[in-house]
């Protein structure tokens, strides 16, 4: 009895690991699919992060999260979005002083 014991502990967990591996390779990735570029006002934009080819993503960009909360996918390599960047980096160090208000600004 103790050979099959054995077997269906051995199976037992196989199954789940495989059941555990199915679903993490599920998890969706938001990911940009294309980028445009065209200029945008520094002024629109309250943050942005870097997508980079792997784990899921297949293009390099740029995500500029826009005042009203929508998201821009721009090529990260442009000098203009370089210069947004700077800008938005600007705005989050400054945020806070002298009591300045920076509503819709988004800390890190």
């Amino acid at each position: 009895m103790a050979p099959w014991g054995d077997a269906k502990l051995f199976l037992c967990f196989l199954f789940i690991t495989c059941c555990c591996t199915v679903t993490l390779a599920q998890i969706p990735m938001d990911c940009c699919l294309s980028v445009k570029n065209r200029t945008v006002q520094k002024g629109l934009i309250v943050d942005y992060r870097r997508q980079t080819r792997g784990n899921g993503c297949f293009l390099e960009a740029t995500i500029l999260v826009t005042k009203r909360g929508r998201t821009l996918c721009v090529p990260p390599e442009e000098p203009w979005v370089k210069g947004v960047e700077e800008h938005v980096d600007k705005q989050k160090a400054n945020c806070g002083k002298k009591n300045r208000r920076c509503p819709r600004v988004k800390h890190q």
